[in-house]
């Protein structure tokens, strides 16, 4: 019989893995590591993460170099750089007619990212409820599950996205107090129209709730599509947040420059929570984003029109490989149905597709609850905002691994 004065033996505590397990992806891993990783590991071309593989403007890398050589190296102003806050003030009125002052209606974030997460851990209570238009950005569910919220989404259906009015009337409760809108809209590359726009008003009114809008690829509404802030939605300026980057414009997505404008009050809520998460960051890089918000009209032109060329190219070659792929209205991605190849579950295929083609692709079920609703099990993500020569080698090598057996099914 042990001594009643002996020490009993101590046991380690498990580790504390965290209560919102549920937020994060399986194996600690999102899909964009993990593709990313195999397109490294067999030399695939990544065609799956949505990031340029060109510099941007030389005049935007010029005048960060230059803040750079001048001493902005320290903390900017909590709200940002007033260079930044004033050319994207001056760019909201000169596209879109909006009024937005600089003082009170702008607050630059690290990326339009931290911009949903500080807005929707703002006005987002456990309990509440937002709606969400699936596919969904990944990003949106893992911020709405960490402030404690109720997703309800409406399904964009493969092929032509149409907004279905039944689904978006029974998204909406009297818990409602957010709704998440994205256009031109990742993945599907649909661009919302006036018509839809009012009808998400018309319910985001009846129901009291804000409306965050993510307009990242606001210059990138192909033709003839033309991007509509949501702000501009009659009766909507009071209670919307529209959200914006110069990752996608510029070709600068890892300076992590974004921003939020909308009226005072919001963008104050929004702000009392983004200034505990980054307080402010990279004060040279703002003077980069602030000239190119200046650039002439035929910069913008020029770059819809280059990657419009570039969709068509990637939609044209995915055909001819045999997939059915959809031409998108904006954005930087063309969806495509690997049904006709035999293919049932575009998740297996995509990660079987670098080795087997070359290719890195993202399955599109990874952005929904019910990837059946929304029409997206048998679907691929392809990225199409990569220099011509890496699209034609990668429509090369899919048209010569699956093209010969899709002319002969």
């Amino acid at each position: 019989m042990s001594d009643s004065t002996t020490p009993a033996p101590q046991t380690s505590p498990a580790p504390r893995t965290g209560r919102r397990s549920a937020i994060r992806p399986a194996g600690g891993q999102t899909i964009f590591s993990r593709m990313t990783a195999l397109a490294a590991e067999t030399g695939a071309l990544n065609l799956g993460q949505g990031f340029p593989d060109a510099d941007g403007p030389e005049a935007v890398l010029a005048a960060a170099r230059q803040a750079i050589a001048d001493g902005a190296n320290q903390y900017p102003p909590a709200r940002g750089e007033r260079t930044l806050l004033e050319a994207i003030a001056a760019h909201q009125h000169h596209w879109y007619g909006l009024e937005v002052s600089p003082d009170t209606d702008v607050l630059v974030t690290v990326g339009a990212t931290e911009a949903l997460a500080s807005a929707i851990l703002a006005f987002v209570e456990p309990g509440d409820e937002v709606v969400v238009f699936e596919p969904t950005y990944d990003s949106y569910a893992a911020d709405i599950a960490r402030a404690g919220g109720v997703r309800r989404t409406v399904p964009l259906r493969f092929p032509d996205f149409a907004l279905d009015e039944d689904a978006l009337a029974a998204a909406f409760s009297e818990r409602t107090a957010l709704v998440l809108l994205n256009t031109p809209h990742n993945p599907t590359g649909k661009v919302f129209t006036a018509a839809e726009c009012a009808t998400i008003a018309e319910h985001a009114a009846r129901h009291d709730a804000v409306v965050i809008s993510d307009e990242v690829y606001e210059h990138l509404a192909f033709a003839p599509h033309e991007h509509m802030p949501f702000a501009s939605t009659p009766g909507m300026p009071e209670r919307t947040l529209t959200i914006s980057s110069g990752g996608k414009t510029f070709s600068t997505t890892g300076w992590k420059i974004g921003w939020v404008t909308g009226p005072a009050d919001l963008v104050a809520a929004v702000a009392s929570v983004k200034q505990f998460l980054t307080f402010a960051s990279g004060t040279p890089l703002q003077h980069g984003i602030a000239a190119g918000l200046c650039l002439p009209d035929a910069f913008f032109a020029e770059q819809r029109a280059e990657m419009a060329a570039r969709s068509a190219l990637l939609v044209d070659g995915l055909t001819r490989a045999g997939f059915d792929a959809v031409a998108p209205q904006g954005g930087y991605f063309v969806l495509a149905d690997v049904a006709p190849l035999g293919v049932d579950d575009a998740a297996e295929f995509a990660l079987r597709l670098p080795t087997e083609a070359g290719v890195v692709a993202i399955p599109a079920s990874v952005f929904c609850d019910d990837p059946d609703a929304s029409g997206m099990t048998s679907v691929l993500r392809f990225a199409f905002c990569k220099q011509r020569s890496v699209i034609d080698a990668a429509i090369e090598r899919l048209v010569d691994t699956y093209g010969r057996s899709a002319r002969t099914t």
